[in-house]
């Protein structure tokens, strides 16, 4: 009987590791699904620029960066997109070395990034960019098969007045959400 009670009381090997398999649970909901695949994101970009369209993009990373990637030391907010001989490179986005890397090596964590997208979509980028106040920000962060992707905007500068009036719908919703939990309570 000894026998019995200790092999139904095991657990299953993959259970107990506990360590994250880098794949989203099935049992989450698509937005929490993609929560825990997105690395970083560009909170000032939404708040600074309205965006028009969303692309995503490739990156060349080196393998210092790949790994502190996966511990999430990644910061986008004074990252832009910029096209150089037609093609795209992200400035400004910051990847912070681990305290483990290799000694041969000089991590420079704001290096410029090459961005990887189809040639036609770079014209396409290019022919937007040349119009009046457009740019390129990056939104997100993300993995997708294995690969580091990032999602860069096209976007338009808010004036003062728009940045203003989203400030005071944050906080409409806010008073909103405080009225409603207290009513419930």
């Amino acid at each position: 009987m000894a026998t019995k009670e200790a092999s139904t009381s095991k657990k299953p090997a993959a259970a107990s590791s506990g360590k994250p398999t880098g794949k989203p649970a099935s049992n989450l909901s698509p937005k929490a699904a993609a929560a825990a695949i997105r690395i970083a994101d560009n909170k000032k970009a939404t708040f600074n620029y309205h965006i028009e369209e969303r692309f995503e993009a490739g990156m060349v990373l080196e393998g210092w960066e790949v790994k502190s990637v996966r511990e999430g030391k990644v910061q986008l907010t004074d990252g832009y997109v910029v096209i150089r001989n037609g093609e795209l490179f992200i400035i400004g986005c910051q990847i912070n070395p681990l305290g483990t890397a290799s000694t041969h090596i000089r991590p420079d964590s704001v290096r410029t990034k090459k961005l990887l997208m189809h040639k036609d979509e770079i014209r396409r980028l290019i022919g937007k960019i040349d119009q009046k106040g457009f740019t390129l920000v990056p939104l997100n962060m993300h993995w997708k098969a294995g690969k580091v992707k990032c999602e860069i905007g096209l976007a338009k500068g808010k004036a003062e007045h728009d940045k203003r009036d989203t400030i005071k719908d944050r906080e409409g919703k806010r008073e909103v959400d405080r009225a409603m939990k207290s009513r419930n309570r």
